[in-house]
């Protein structure tokens, strides 16, 4: 099915014609939603401190999370505290959540696990990220708050937006969904503060970003007397469930990985044990970080994860920085009564 689906959003397959009258509704419905937002019909609430929005306009990955861990990292060396809220895809939490660096992806998601156990980051996760976004100023007192995702969760004000688009794929045929990938159109990268191009050429007034390997480390966490060292040169089998896994694949080859199998899984797909160890067949098996974090209470020793970091240009440090402080200083201007 998948295959399917990206042939008609990203190869030009005719069925997106077929689709194209949903997508005129599904349009319409959104239109609606944003005007209703607009016009104060349906109420926004306003966070006492400032709120980034890191978000995409295309279903699937495009970087998102190696973005909140850089801006996670940029805000604490320019003396910030920032903390992350997140919906917690494909997780069903009531209310809303703590995530501890012990937290399984089952309880609270792949992608803020994975975040909290890079950066030990303050983050609560829930369905409503307003009540997310409180709970997260009560319990730590952070200054500022990283939105994983949400840039059409228009409930929660923000005060910057920043999307991130898959620098190889784009915006796919162009379509809104589901006979294309867009869930806003083209027009929405107009209006948002910065746009990030993730791996590939970014366009007048974007920033390019690029993922560069940082280490293959071991997905088991007791793995410090382990037998196995990871080498590159021989045969091993790679594995993700990203929105592109293809991405993660080419990078490897890049890099001289020795590629027997490439098996590419759903995006925030759940594993057992069985599954992968049938797929590896007794090879090294190497993983996402994302993948890893769903893995590593049953991971085998041989089985390694790939750690990336996002790169990007200083201006984009600078001017996010700039507006972020100018953002604070008017909050806490706000704050103390000062207009």
């Amino acid at each position: 099915m998948q295959a399917l689906v990206n042939k008609i959003w990203y190869q030009g397959h005719p069925l997106r014609w077929l689709l194209l009258p949903l997508s005129w509704i599904f349009a319409g419905i959104t239109c609606v939603r944003r005007t209703l937002f607009r016009l104060g019909i349906t109420s926004q609430t306003v966070m006492p401190i400032p709120v980034i929005i890191v978000g995409n306009i295309t279903v699937g990955g495009s970087g998102k999370t190696p973005t909140v861990i850089y801006l996670i990292e940029l805000l604490r060396q320019h003396g910030f505290k920032p903390g992350v809220i997140s919906r917690g895809y494909g997780v069903d939490i009531q209310g809303v959540k703590t995530v501890n660096l012990d937290a399984s992806a089952a309880e609270v998601g792949d992608e803020p696990a994975m975040i909290v156990a890079r950066t030990q980051v303050p983050m609560v996760v829930g369905a409503k990220r307003v009540d997310a976004a409180t709970a997260l100023i009560a319990e730590f007192g952070v200054d500022v708050i990283i939105c994983d995702d949400g840039l059409q969760h228009y409930a929660l004000a923000r005060d910057i937006e920043l999307v991130v688009i898959d620098g190889q794929r784009g915006l796919g045929n162009g379509l809104l969904l589901p006979a294309g990938p867009l869930r806003e159109g083209a027009w929405r990268l107009e209006s948002v503060d910065f746009v990030l191009s993730n791996g590939g050429p970014a366009a007048k007034g974007q920033f390019e970003m690029q993922l560069a390997p940082t280490a293959v480390k071991p997905v088991k966490y007791d793995s410090t007397a382990s037998k196995y060292t990871f080498d590159k040169s021989q045969p091993l089998v790679a594995m993700a469930g990203i929105g592109n896994p293809a991405r993660f694949f080419e990078s490897l080859r890049d890099q001289g990985y020795q590629l027997a199998l490439c098996h590419g899984f759903d995006d925030h797909q759940a594993y057992d044990k069985t599954q992968l160890r049938d797929l590896a067949k007794g090879l090294p098996l190497l993983m996402t970080e994302k993948d890893a974090v769903k893995c590593r209470d049953f991971a085998q020793e041989n089985w390694w994860y790939l750690a990336v970091d996002a790169k990007l240009p200083s201006q984009f440090d600078q001017q996010l920085l700039a507006r972020l402080r100018e953002v604070a200083a008017t909050k806490q201007g706000n704050v103390h009564g000062i207009r």
